[in-house]
């Protein structure tokens, strides 16, 4: 019913930049809110930030300011600038939406398929 498709990540060198992006489609009412988790083997996945369809924002506190949330609503897109990487922020990156069906619907949570982010030192 909902896909999350998410694009961006790969390698970079400590102190560099790289960027995220996810699209959410199918039968969405509505999303609130949208943002990013992150994950290294072995470890729960963590909050890296999320944002709602107001503008607030929830963000860790190791990537505030660094990292940089943007949504565009009427796409269901989230993007995450990454600046001033640090080996620390390696992991695999998802995308997570709470997804409205309909007006009136419990929120679900949707996950994307999760892209790798490489930080070398």
């Amino acid at each position: 019913q909902v896909q999350l498709v998410e694009s961006g990540g790969g390698l970079v060198q400590a102190g560099g930049s790289l960027s995220v992006s996810c699209t959410a489609s199918g039968n969405i009412f509505s999303i609130n809110p949208m943002g990013w988790y992150r994950q290294v083997p072995g470890k729960q996945r963590e909050l890296v930030a999320t944002i709602f369809s107001s503008g607030r924002i929830n963000s860790a506190d190791s990537v505030k300011g660094r990292f940089v949330i943007s949504r565009d609503n009427a796409n269901n897109t989230v993007a995450l600038q990454m600046n001033n990487l640090k080996p620390e922020d390696t992991a695999v990156y998802y995308c997570n939406a709470a997804v409205a069906l309909y007006n009136g619907g419990a929120f679900r949570n949707y996950w994307g398929q999760g892209t790798q982010v490489t930080v070398s030192s």
